[in-house]
């Protein structure tokens, strides 16, 4: 049976570790700080539509508590921007023949162990194929919220979120790779997910980038309406991508598969708010927010075909001098926003529909 150690347990790699761990199947769920302080004294506790959970879970803080075998599964949960650091802590750990003190070290993690990227953006897979020999993408939709340390809320009814998961690059999938993805599959949906193993994770992956592109808008102008700008960041990014020759999944397509699966439902006893990731982290403080790997990386392909993506460029610098100056959600008005970026995007202005896609 496979144990998943769940790098990052933050929202995403909580819900998806306390989810494996309720119904029964081996998850170890490696955090830092008090959050990993509180898991690992009093468990984590998993708020949903419908249940209060308080389970226990292992919850180490570092490689150094983690005894990994042949039969273990990485699932890097990280920010996209934290993603680099802890590959290379977890690439050159010693994989052993079994879990008694005395098994022999067969090599390091890199060379044998798989690795899931389960994380936003399009940049974790070439990133990890530096570190791991086997690397598999994960497109994630799940409204999961981490605000408090030791919690996590899952604010989605009935199924936890919808997951595509896939070989990276797609043409070097081999029987081992689909063994493996079928027995990901079979935990993960028994652990109330809905998956699918396309055969080629990437397209996914890059509407789920388009999508995310709105992130920043919605930590910046909280829950007033800044559709207008989302409206221009994702068409930017979408000509861009047509552009540089990346395909995307058509919008109607993922969205079908989302709305099939799960609606968003409030939790009670919590507030209700945006509560997507970029949201999150500008409400915890964190001080570093992902957007240079969502927005930023528009412009990087932009940059590459000697073009310019000025929206997602200026929505980029918004970002960084939000995460350094410490600004809560909603510290702009929609039209402080507009005032700061080019004129395409106000060209846009009334148009669109608001998105929070976590």
């Amino acid at each position: 049976m496979a144990r998943y150690v769940v790098v990052g347990a933050g929202a995403i790699g909580g819900a998806l570790g306390g989810r494996l761990v309720q119904h029964g199947r081996d998850a170890v769920l490696v955090a830092r700080g008090e959050h990993q302080r509180v898991m690992a004294t009093s468990g984590l506790r998993l708020r949903t539509p419908t249940e209060d959970l308080r389970l226990p879970v292992a919850a180490p803080a570092s490689p150094d508590e983690v005894h990994l075998t042949t039969d273990d599964v990485l699932v890097m949960a990280t920010k996209a921007h934290q993603l680099e650091a802890a590959l290379t802590t977890w690439t050159s750990r010693p994989v052993h023949d079994g879990a008694g003190a005395d098994a022999a070290v067969l090599g390091t993690a890199g060379d044998l162990l798989p690795v899931l990227l389960a994380l936003n953006g399009v940049a974790g897979e070439t990133m990890a194929l530096r570190h791991f020999a086997r690397a598999y993408g994960v497109c994630v939709w799940s409204p999961a919220v981490h605000l408090a340390p030791g919690e996590v809320l899952v604010r989605a009814a009935p199924l936890s979120g919808v997951l595509h998961v896939g070989r990276v690059p797609a043409g070097l999938t081999d029987d081992r790779d689909r063994v493996l993805l079928q027995q990901v599959s079979e935990d993960w949906t028994a652990a109330t997910f809905r998956v699918e193993l396309p055969d080629d994770v990437m397209p996914w992956k890059y509407n789920k980038l388009l999508q995310n592109l709105g992130n920043i808008v919605t930590a910046l102008v909280g829950d007033a309406d800044g559709s207008d700008v989302v409206v221009a960041a994702q068409e930017e990014g979408r000509a861009v991508l047509d552009a540089s020759g990346l395909a995307h999944v058509a919008d109607e397509v993922e969205r079908g598969r989302r709305e099939s699966t799960f609606d968003v439902v409030d939790v009670p006893g919590t507030p209700p708010g945006p509560g997507g990731s970029t949201w999150q982290s500008l409400a915890r403080g964190t001080g570093n927010l992902e957007t240079d790997y969502l927005n930023g990386e528009i412009s990087l392909l932009a940059h590459r075909l000697g073009r310019r993506a000025p929206v997602n460029t200026a929505l980029t610098g918004l970002a960084r001098r939000a995460a350094e100056q410490g600004w809560a959600p909603g510290t702009l008005t929609p039209d402080q926003l507009r005032a700061a970026l080019p004129r395409s995007a106000a060209a846009h202005r009334g148009t669109g529909n608001r998105t929070d896609p976590r």
